[in-house]
């Protein structure tokens, strides 16, 4: 019986540890319905709408792949179409880091907005503003 034990263990182990390694790839994903309650902090500034206005910022419809600063029609900062300039596009991966603090991230920048300290609102916010604003990823 003890064999069996030590036998039995180790899949055991190495199955409830394969799961924890996989964690992080659902676990990282936003909920877009909490998102859309995040995104009332953005909407004073920002529209989503596909064809929508540009306010004190960019319309965001199709800022997922889009180069930073380019956006037709909109008066970005210099620091912002320097770092588009410099190769900066908009993804999952950059607005997460640009979302912490956006005026660290683009130092120069117009945006105002002091950014989301939790992980979870930015996760929350970038599923909903993948699902509204034509999102290819």
């Amino acid at each position: 019986m003890k064999n069996l034990m030590k036998h039995t263990a180790l899949p055991i182990l190495a199955l409830a540890l394969g799961a924890f390694a996989a964690a992080p790839a659902w676990a990282d994903d936003g909920d877009a319905k909490k998102g859309a309650k995040v995104f009332k902090k953005c909407a004073a500034c920002h529209t989503v709408e596909e064809g929508g206005a540009d306010k004190i910022g960019p319309n965001l419809h199709g800022i997922f792949g889009r180069t930073a600063g380019t956006k037709a029609g909109f008066g970005y900062s210099a620091a912002m179409t320097q770092k588009g300039s410099e190769g900066l596009v908009w993804n999952e991966e950059t607005l997460k880091e640009y979302l912490v603090k956006p005026s660290k991230y683009v130092p120069g920048g117009a945006m105002s907005f002091v950014g989301l300290k939790k992980e979870k609102q930015r996760n929350n916010l970038i599923a909903y503003l993948k699902e509204v604003t034509g999102a290819a990823e």
